[in-house]
């Protein structure tokens, strides 16, 4: 048996897989996030532990026999948190979360300097966990001097399950920290927010061994002892190793509240300038892209607000059959965006409206947005040497048949619908688990799961398609220039 433990932001779920794969229970146990300021976002890593004993414990109570066979712990959590530890190992302050925006100052600071662009092939964003340490050597002083090791999140869950400060390449290659290309910290960047690499965790492939389950919890759980703990995968990577999204070319795109383009590499190939995330995958040797975009389902479930119709309610309106787009044109930036703009501060809106533009046209043109994002993630991955010739649909948008055909028409690629399933981050730290612990090969565990449907191109509207993201592509920077100068 093989132990998959997913640290998210809204929770912790627990995912116990045999020897095959197949899923025997889950545990789930919920989190909170505390915002004690404006564009402040934490959360107790007590809390996690708690959480953890919680969403495990719920698996012991029914399946306790399978529970004590597990012989291998893989973790997956929320990236870029700064989970700060003095010299005992005692916890300084609550975690400052991914979503955190206070270090803005300090992250467009540490972009200007061309080392982090260079040496991690990435912008320096708000939320990564460089600029949260800059932040709290500026406005908390007394804490940044007692720092004698920085965790993420899912790291801290190792410290509490081996004792031992170790990390892994995919969530490292988010702090800003990282030699991306290397698979190393890098002393320059480090020293370029006053510390060092003795205050980094050791780092090893999320395949590998990463500390033995301490003798007290393997006995609180009823396992055996000698309990291998994987080095794991930050959120995103252990996704695509629950969705077999591993070897060169493999591509998934998350229809989720943000949306994400992901596409495996067997090379590193970093864009920033596009605002493309280039991060080191958690198998040996291999990087992965990201073009994100920040309101995916998130622009549906504000329109369903603005109407006062479900989605289900508005994508049945517009019904199953591509249409050609009309004039009406949605930039989804509802919250700015990330991929290609990295602008905080563009807003979205609809344009082309007429009298004839009811509700259903504002639908479709909501999906033709989101679709169209997408499209500008595949070309931001394109110009950094990224092919990806397909894609499979996962997360809540992928229920609409006709927002599938809509990305599949924008992005000109088929679209596959996976199989019914749970083969998300807690799926791929549990197939991490198995690998660190039985040494098997990673691309004979990492399969992608069978394909339900696939959605081929509409080539009739190919030509449509394309005028209507010319027009789309044409208001970006109207609407920018026309919030500058208000």
């Amino acid at each position: 048996m093989y132990l998959g433990l997913d640290l998210g932001t809204s929770g912790v779920k627990a995912m116990l897989i045999d020897g095959n794969q197949h899923v025997i229970a889950t545990g789930n146990a919920s989190l909170d996030v505390s915002r004690p300021k404006s564009g402040w976002s934490e959360q107790a890593p007590a809390d996690w532990v708690r959480a953890t004993k919680e969403a495990v414990g719920a698996i012991k109570a029914r399946f306790a026999k399978e529970l004590a066979g597990v012989k291998g712990i893989g973790l997956s959590g929320h990236m870029h948190g700064a989970t700060l530890l003095d010299a005992a190992g005692e916890v300084l302050r609550p975690c400052i979360m991914w979503n955190d925006t206070r270090s803005h100052a300090e992250a467009a600071a540490l972009d200007a300097d061309p080392r982090f662009r260079a040496i991690t092939g990435n912008i320096v964003f708000p939320g990564f966990t460089a600029p949260k340490l800059a932040w709290v050597k500026n406005n908390e002083p007394e804490i940044f001097a007692k720092v004698a090791k920085v965790l993420l999140p899912k790291d801290y869950l190792r410290f509490w399950l081996t004792g031992e400060y170790l990390s892994e390449m995919s969530d490292s290659a988010g702090t800003a920290w990282l030699d991306t290309g290397a698979r190393k910290w890098s002393s320059d960047l480090l020293a370029a927010t006053d510390l060092d690499q003795g205050q980094m965790p050791g780092l090893v492939e999320g395949t590998e061994q990463a500390g033995i389950l301490k003798a007290e919890l393997a006995g609180e759980w009823g396992m055996g002892q000698g309990v291998v703990i994987a080095g794991g995968a930050g959120d995103n990577a252990a996704s695509a190793v629950g969705m077999g999204t591993v070897a060169e070319g493999a591509a998934f795109a998350s229809l989720g509240t943000s949306g994400v383009l992901f596409a495996a590499n067997a090379s590193y190939l970093p864009n920033p300038e596009s605002a493309v995330h280039a991060f080191c995958h958690a198998l040996p040797a291999t990087w992965h892209q990201m073009g994100v975009i920040l309101s995916a389902t998130d622009a549906m479930n504000w329109h369903s607000n603005v109407t006062g119709k479900s989605a289900q309610q508005l994508t049945a309106e517009v019904g199953d059959s591509l249409k050609t787009p009309t004039s009406v044109t949605f930039l989804p930036y509802l919250s700015g965006e990330r991929t290609p703009h990295n602008d905080a501060s563009i807003r979205g809106l609809f344009a082309g409206l007429g009298h004839e533009s009811n509700r259903a046209v504002l639908t479709q043109a909501v999906m033709e947005g989101v679709s169209f994002a997408f499209r500008d993630s595949l070309a931001a991955l394109k110009a950094a040497g990224t092919t990806v010739s397909r894609v499979t649909a996962i997360g809540g948008g992928s229920r609409s048949l006709y927002w599938l055909k809509s990305l599949a028409t924008a992005l000109n690629v088929p679209v596959d619908l996976p199989a019914d399933g749970d083969f998300g981050a807690a799926f791929g730290a549990a197939r991490l688990g198995l690998i660190a612990a039985e040494g098997a090969d990673p691309l004979s565990v990492c399969t992608p799961p069978s394909t339900d449907k696939t959605i081929e191109p509409d080539m009739a509207l190919t030509a449509a398609y394309d005028e209507a993201y010319r027009r789309y592509r044409a208001l970006y920077p109207a609407v920018r220039d026309a919030l500058k100068s208000n």
